[in-house]
């Protein structure tokens, strides 16, 4: 009678731990499997490429955090990415100080996300279709500025941005490790914050609760579209150039990061520190798969068993939690 009475006083504890630090498990046994397979993996060096390439993804899974916490989801945030790279580099070469050109490049990324948002509040179309379309029409928008080729010639100021190594970090992780910093006041010490969570948990209850729903939506499209602009002027200073391809396939990346890192997409459930392992994940996994030299074919198979792998081991935990 004692053993039964133990053992289901362990098992609740054994859920809760598994529940808060098997992301963290996976993640620690993915470094070990790839330092094994290669010995180039663990170096200061690599880590630090690791940190640099994951930052692009890390920024746009921010924005499309606050987005699928709210239940929606965001598919044009890598043509946001590519218009508002052009529009950055559209700018710098009129002359505009670099200030400027960032101020200006985010307002026109939050202005798209806002157009997202508006859309979805008041147009009552699913987020899926509006996002959808707008990944089409940005993209299409990218490559008539663009005539299809890509725009060089960036001022030394917006070439050093995403290229300089302040304490020897790479400038884009900083960027993004502010931008988490953000991303988690926001979500988790702010009233837009609650009100995210309280709408992806219950739209109906959010708006008998006297919250406002509709703007909250708009706010979640402007806040991704903020990220994904961000973002834009990090890709383009390291490329030296606006790409009309550039962050093509970039929201299936950015949504991999915040499905891997915990959060639901049914809404109301995770966070940005979960999106942050789920965007080192990703980027250890692409890294240590280059280093073994997999083919490129693979690595995509490979990256879509560890999504299912993901969702499967969050639908495992809350089971257990229940």
């Amino acid at each position: 009678m004692s053993q039964a009475h133990a053992h289901t006083d362990r098992s609740p504890a054994w859920g809760q731990i598994l529940s808060r630090y098997g992301l963290w498990l996976v993640f620690a046994a993915l470094l070990v499997v790839a330092s094994l397979l290669s010995d180039r993996f663990l170096t200061v060096p690599n880590f630090l490429n690791i940190a640099r390439q994951t930052s692009v993804n890390a920024l746009l899974a921010f924005g499309m955090t606050a987005v699928i916490l709210k239940g929606g989801i965001d598919l044009s945030v890598g043509s946001i990415l590519a218009v508002v790279g052009v529009i950055a580099v559209l700018l710098d070469q009129a002359g505009v100080p670099f200030a400027g050109t960032v101020l200006l490049s985010l307002a026109a990324g939050g202005l798209i996300g806002s157009l997202n948002g508006m859309m979805v509040a008041y147009g009552k179309i699913a987020p899926f279709i509006v996002t959808l379309a707008a990944l089409t029409i940005w993209r299409g928008v990218t490559l008539v500025m663009t005539d299809g080729s890509p725009l060089s010639r960036l001022s030394p100021t917006f070439q050093a941005f995403g290229n300089v190594s302040p304490l020897g970090v790479p400038s884009p992780v900083w960027l993004a490790l502010g931008a988490l910093l953000a991303t988690w006041f926001l979500l988790r010490r702010t009233g837009w914050g609650r009100g995210i969570y309280a709408l992806g948990s219950s739209e109906d209850a959010a708006r008998f609760a006297g919250l406002p729903v509709d703007r909250l939506k708009v706010s979640a499209y402007a806040f991704s579209g903020l990220m994904s602009a961000l973002a834009a002027l990090v890709l383009t200073s390291r490329l030296n150039s606006a790409q009309p391809t550039a962050g093509t396939g970039f929201e299936l990346d950015a949504i991999a990061a915040v499905v891997v890192g915990g959060t639901s997409l049914a809404g109301g459930r995770g966070g940005v520190i979960g999106t942050l392992l789920g965007a080192l994940i990703i980027g250890v996994l692409n890294n240590a798969m280059n280093l073994l030299d997999v083919n490129a074919f693979y690595q995509q198979i490979v990256k879509g068993l560890v999504i299912v792998g993901a969702l499967l081991f969050e639908r495992f935990l809350s089971s257990r939690s229940a």
